[in-house]
């Protein structure tokens, strides 16, 4: 028999569900209903019509507006159509590859990418992250995964209905750095800096943290907000911030490694009284992967 490519609904249909999937919650009595919030609408880019549509059909049912394209030129022309909120873009495409759509989609505007991987070779997992994703699943992999892996990267870039930005003395600025969180702007000796959406977030992060040593599975899961995965993403994040905020970027000063532990924002570093030693060493491994549900393999979904 046929694998379904996502769970069936149950008989009778389903219950509300909420942006995870998971069945909607009534709120306390006496309490007021939180807004939900508004559908993202996601193109979904990948040559796999297999893989397309497992990926799509979990999206969906996660409460997501889909669109989906099979080659880059496509996925461009539904871009420029309907601009989407996320990018769920393979990285081996026919003609135009992934990463090619990748920057041009970067060239029209803002906007997160999670980028999807046949290629076991952890450089071109580096590579999709230096281009400007903002996340990379490697294939096999759980549709679920993926839906909280996207979910995470568009709390990041979509405030939830009637949130309020925490109440701060103003924005975090130390060592001729400022982030304005409202505006998503950050600036260097007044001169505004072009950072992707999770550089951004890495830098406000470190700016309102001056002086203490994060590991890497620390700012993974205060900066990305997951608590397991590739730590090497921290770590190519932080060498791509480093190329922008640093004066000389072989020799960080305002981002420095510290050895055994991970990396500390020290804004002293950038008039010469901190140590410059903070290059990185080889990439870490590391993370749990995988939530429950089936993996996808290329071009099916197995149990």
């Amino acid at each position: 028999m046929p694998q379904q490519p996502y769970e069936p609904a149950p008989p009778g249909g389903r219950p509300p569900q909420g942006a995870s999937g998971r069945p909607a919650e009534a709120p306390p009595d006496g309490f007021p209903a939180a807004p939900a919030p508004a559908p993202a609408r996601v193109l979904v880019v990948d040559d796999d019509p297999t893989v397309a549509e497992v990926v799509a059909g979990y999206l969906e049912r996660a409460g997501h507006v889909v669109d989906r394209a099979g080659d880059g030129p496509a996925a461009l022309e539904l871009a420029g159509a309907h601009r989407p909120d996320l990018v769920v873009l393979d990285l081996m495409l026919p003609g135009m590859d992934g990463l090619e759509v990748c920057r041009r989609l970067r060239g029209a505007g803002p906007v997160p990418v999670v980028m999807l991987t046949a290629r076991g070779d952890e450089d071109d997992r580096i590579l999709g992250l230096e281009v400007g994703a903002d996340d990379y699943v490697t294939k096999p992999f759980s549709p679920r995964e993926l839906v909280l892996r996207v979910e995470s990267v568009l709390r990041r870039t979509r405030p939830a209905p009637g949130a309020r930005p925490p109440a701060e003395a103003g924005p975090p600025s130390a060592g001729g750095l400022a982030v304005d969180p409202a505006a998503r702007r950050a600036t260097k000796d007044g001169k505004e800096l072009a950072l992707t959406l999770r550089e951004f977030d890495l830098l406000a992060f470190f700016l309102r943290h001056p002086g203490r040593a994060f590991a890497r599975d620390e700012l993974m899961r205060e900066v990305w907000g997951w608590d397991f995965g590739d730590l090497s993403t921290v770590t190519v994040h932080v060498r791509r911030l480093r190329g922008k905020v640093e004066d000389d970027p072989a020799r960080p000063a305002l981002v420095q490694t510290v050895w055994g532990v991970g990396y500390r924002f020290d804004p002293a570093g950038r008039d010469g009284s901190a140590l410059r030693d903070g290059h990185d060493g080889p990439a870490v491994r590391g993370g749990r992967e995988g939530h429950g549900g089936s993996a996808v393999r290329g071009g099916r979904e197995t149990g």
